[in-house]
């Protein structure tokens, strides 16, 4: 057995640990103007928003009793759902969902004790379990490309914890107590789910005071009947101050702040929130309440606005690079990224071209038809495989007649005699064209992604960019 306290990385987390207790009974009061009370509200709305998203993503992924038997992608805490198929029109739990891996997801407590995760071999099969902290940041990423496709074994630690571990056993601490392991195993299609079901059954999740212990049954969960089931992302964009910035103040008493947080935080308090204290706005000044008040709106607008600021664009598909999955000081990215992909991958793992408009600039019509030619050196530069996903104006996958909500290179696409390709998106199918048809919504805009997994180095540094959407005629 070893001693975690003993370590010197962790020591540094309790070092942090101590400073942030030390900011809660040092920090400043002194109240700011009423413009800048108003800056700082925005700011706070902002840092907050990717916590109180997890948050309430988790609330409706966990109220279960037990996992769904079906193969749904809720469970209770410290326990795997596994999802037996590609989500469909109906999955509104996390927005843009991908339709080429099956998710594993666990949503895990460590506050109490360590959570040992056993994974099996995958038998070559690509595979990630990136596991994220309430604050988004994806800590460690298990699979494929970094530890390998062996069986393995590791644990997930949280950051006030003392005690052993087993020897040897590769340990991850957790900046905060709860955080979400959202996993990914390929999948080639339908045909392929029972061998992914067969890698997803040997995922295991076992508290420390359990490891090694024949027969362990983890405990039914606990559900809240009255837990508002609707889209996270909608419940967010719902919540009234109050309660929006009552649940991050909580949230923050348990989940502690980066290390590099601490100017963010010298901010926000002066504006009442600080961490480790709960938070009544009643209690408030009248000009501090009205500047909460007025903050989500400039905020979600601003995090909106956001998205067609970020990264560089080529050929009219936006091209995000980092950050992403590891977000450092820059909390309006991190912000963004939880409103159009909460869960997103670091760029080493997969890459996103977002397209919203046409080759001449115009948002995207599903009455309207689009081709998308890619020369034959011009396919996505992906180690694993690529695809394409449409999005209706929700951000979900929007019902068709095929329910194909994807289409890529593991699909029976028709190349042309030169090797280059021709995706045609629209609503109603091509004759003669089938096999290479993503269909659009029934109404209204749309917006695409490209996915990448593994890509190679010219998908990252700017080698490559996708080709242009054309708008044909009809």
């Amino acid at each position: 057995m070893i001693a975690l306290t003993r370590t010197p990385w962790l020591r540094h987390a309790f070092v942090a640990l101590l400073g942030a207790a030390v900011f809660q009974a040092n920090a400043g009061t002194a109240a700011p103007d009423a413009a800048d009370a108003q800056e700082i509200a925005k700011e706070a709305y902002i840092y907050a928003y990717p916590m109180v998203l997890m948050e309430v993503t988790r609330r409706v992924s966990t109220n279960v009793e037990a996992p769904d038997p079906n193969g749904g992608i809720r469970a209770p805490m410290n326990q795997f759902a596994q999802a037996a198929a590609f989500p469909d029109d109906k999955f509104d739990a996390v927005v843009r969902p991908n339709a080429d891996t099956l998710y594993s997801s666990l949503w895990f407590d460590v506050t109490r004790e360590p959570l040992i995760i056993s994974v099996p071999d995958s038998g070559g099969r690509y595979y990630l379990l990136p596991v994220l902290d309430m604050w988004t940041d994806v800590f460690t990423s298990p699979g494929t490309r970094t530890t390998g496709n062996g069986p393995q074994q590791f644990a997930i630690v949280g950051p006030r914890w003392h005690g052993k571990l087993p020897v040897g056993m590769p340990t991850y601490v957790s900046p905060t107590a709860v955080g979400w392991m959202i996993g990914r195993t390929q999948t080639n299609g339908v045909a392929d789910y029972a061998s992914v079901h067969k890698f997803q059954a040997g995922l295991k999740a076992t508290p420390l005071s359990a490891w090694g212990k024949p027969g362990y049954m983890p405990p039914k969960g606990k559900m809240n009947t009255q837990q508002d089931m609707s889209a996270p992302v909608e419940q967010v964009a719902r919540m009234d101050t109050a309660s929006y910035f009552a649940m991050f103040a909580e949230l923050m008493k348990d989940n502690p702040p980066h290390a590099n947080d601490y100017p963010v935080l010298d901010r926000i308090a002066r504006i009442g929130l600080v961490p480790g204290q709960s938070f009544d706005m009643n209690r408030l000044a009248p000009e501090m309440q009205a500047a909460l008040r007025a903050a989500p709106e400039a905020a979600r607008k601003e995090i909106a606005q956001a998205l067609p600021r970020a990264g560089s664009v080529a050929n009219g598909w936006r091209m995000i690079g980092n950050p992403i999955g590891t977000y450092g000081t820059d909390y309006l990215r991190r912000a963004m990224i939880a409103l159009v992909g909460l869960g997103a991958n670091p760029v080493e793992d997969a890459v996103y071209p977002f397209a919203m408009t046409d080759a001449d600039g115009k948002p995207f019509d599903s009455a309207a038809k689009y081709v998308i030619h890619f020369d034959k050196e011009q396919l996505p530069p992906a180690r694993t495989f690529w695809s394409l996903t449409m999005y209706n104006e929700r951000q979900f996958f929007a019902s068709n007649p095929i329910h194909r909500f994807a289409i890529g290179d593991r699909d029976s696409l028709k190349y042309n005699a030169d090797g280059s390709l021709d995706l045609v998106i629209q609503r109603n199918p091509p004759k003669g064209a089938e096999s290479n048809w993503l269909p659009t919504p029934a109404a209204g805009s749309f917006s695409m992604n490209l996915r990448l997994y593994l890509p190679k180095p010219e998908a990252l540094d700017g080698t490559w960019k996708p080709p242009v959407v054309r708008r044909v005629a009809r």
